[in-house]
Parts: C-alpha cells; structure tokens; sequence
C-alpha cells in the first residue's frame, strides 16, 4: 500500500482496563490492563496484522475498536469520526460499516440456523432489501462470492465442513458491505490445507473489487507475512514494535519480535540446523501486576538497570519502522 493512503483506522492511546472485585459489595481492588496504551493506523485497503502470544491483548484490542467491549480510555477515529463518543443510534448507523470475523467456526453459527439465515441476518438489521426476492438474490450472490453454492443455503452448519462453516462466517462478515473488518483468528481452529484456502479467498475479495481493510489478529507468524502489508507485535497490552511486513521478517529489532521469529520453523533442514532460537526465560507477567518501566525488561536478554524504570515509547527509528526499546 502507498504511505500517502489515507488513513482509515486510527486508534490512539487505547486502554482497555477490567476491574477486579472482591467481597460481598464487589468492592474494586485491582485492575487488569489487558491493553495499555495502544497506538496504531491502519490504511485503507491494507491488512495490519497484529500478532503476539495468547493473553497479550490482541482480540481486546479488536473488540475495542468496534466497541463490542468499551475501551476505558483512549481514541478510535473512523474515518477521521471518534467513534468512542458516538451514541448508539449514531453508533447503529456505523456498524454497517465495520465487521468482525470470529475465531471458531465450529462455535460461531448458530446451530439452528441455516446458512442463508446467517449470512442475510445483517441484511435485515440494517434494512438493505426491501423484498423477499432481493433478499434470496443477495444471500446467494454472498454465498457464491465465498465459494459456496447457493443451492446449500438451507443446510444447517452441522452439515458443512471446518472451511465451509468459515467461508460462511466470512460471508456473514461481508454482508453489510463493510470498509473495515476485525479478524479475530480466523484460521486458528482449521486444518493447514483449509487455512491456506480461507486466506487465498480473503485476499483475492481484498484485492477484487471490494477493497478491504483487515485488522488480522494472530499468533501464527508464517500466516501474517502471506496476508499482512504491515504487522504489529504486541507484549503484555502493549506495541512493542511496527513496519511492513517484509521488513519485520529480514530485519527485526525489538529483542522480543526477534525471539518470536526464532521460533518460527524454517522448511530448509540446513537453515534449521544451524540458525540461533532464542529460549526466553521465565514467564510472561501477569496483566493484574505488569512490571515497572519496559513490560519486556524481566525476561529481556539485552536488559539494563534503565529497563526497569523507563518505560520505552514507540519511537520511529527508520522510516516506516517503530520500534518501543531504549536499545534499539
């Protein structure tokens, strides 16, 4: 994508805070900062993948910026609109516009609707036919576009395949003619061979005529590159580094982007033999209680005392590049 692409998504100092409670009065004792002051822009026509280990923060982070989930602080420009201080009418009217893709297609669908149920349903929450006729017309247009046949529209999701229940879920998602969808590991849950079908399809709607933003939630790095133009690695609810996705693969700076790439298999035995795996030690701090100064610093192989009090910034160090490390 071309830098000058005018930004679509903006989220900017995203925090997303759940309380704990205890007692008979659910008195508030602490807080879980499941994302802590998160930044990021995404262009539009572009795909953001943002990746990390389970529990850093990333499905919050979607669910945040489609307010599924209010943030606790922070904001999410839409189209230049902070959507965080909109009202639910105004907010209704620009849910059309932005769509999730969940997770687990096993678990997604409704087990009593048929598969032209799900993917018309927001078809008639925003009020986009005005017949019966059209209403057919559209959901086997939908169903064809993901590669299903229309003449499956009444079967119900038990009778479909882990790709087929996905392709669904992807039809569903793009029903409303959405700018902007949130994809919440949306290949997590499928065989290798079906993951690599979904992408495909994702890219080529992408690159038609429709001209989609992904956010693209994941932890399988290999994934990310093939579909991302740029990638956002996340650490205990923070951004810990962003660029384009080639060059985070070839030139990685964060000394924990690194330690994921590592571990990353490479299908060339000699490579594999003789490349370095960094082994972090320890174990990632909880959200309840993050460390002081850098949230990286306690399993950090390059850490100094200065780790442990400053708290690194996203600065850009090349362009294009943000890296959240005083030693990089």
């Amino acid at each position: 994508m071309s830098a000058e692409t005018a930004p679509l998504l903006e989220v900017r100092n995203l925090k997303m805070y759940f309380p704990v409670t205890r007692g008979i009065f659910r008195r508030k004792v602490a807080d879980v900062k499941a994302v802590d002051d998160v930044s990021f822009t995404v262009r539009t026509g572009e795909t953001l993948g943002l990746v990390g280990e389970s529990g850093c923060g990333k499905t919050s982070v979607g669910r945040g910026i489609l307010r599924l989930v209010e943030p606790s602080a922070g904001e999410v420009l839409f189209e230049g609109q902070d959507i965080l201080k909109l009202g639910p009418t105004q907010m209704r009217k620009l849910r059309r516009q932005m769509s999730l893709m969940f997770q687990d297609p096993y678990a997604s669908l409704d087990p009593r609707q048929n598969a032209a149920s799900v993917v018309g349903e927001p078809l008639v929450i925003h009020g986009m036919t005005h017949s019966a006729s059209e209403y057919e017309d559209r959901v086997a247009h939908l169903l064809r576009r993901v590669g299903l046949d229309p003449a499956m529209a009444n079967r119900v999701p038990h009778e479909f395949s882990g790709g087929q229940r996905q392709r669904i879920g992807i039809a569903r998602a793009l029903a409303s003619d959405p700018k902007l969808v949130v994809c919440d590991e949306p290949i997590s849950a499928l065989d290798v061979s079906i993951q690599a079908q979904v992408i495909n399809l994702m890219k080529e709607l992408q690159d038609g005529a429709d001209g989609l933003t992904y956010v693209f939630i994941a932890h399988d790095l290999s994934v990310v590159r093939h579909i991302s133009d740029r990638v956002a690695v996340m650490y205990l609810g923070h951004i810990v580094e962003v660029t384009d996705a080639d060059r985070l693969y070839e030139n990685p700076l964060h000394p924990y982007t690194r330690a994921l790439l590592s571990a990353v298999p490479i299908p060339d035995p000699v490579i594999e033999a003789s490349r370095d795996i960094i082994l972090l030690e320890g174990e990632v701090p909880s959200p309840l209680n993050p460390p002081s100064g850098c949230p990286f610093h306690p399993r950090c192989p390059m850490a100094t005392a200065d780790c442990k009090a400053i708290s690194p910034a996203l600065d850009e160090v090349e362009p294009g590049h943000q890296v959240a490390c005083i030693r990089v």
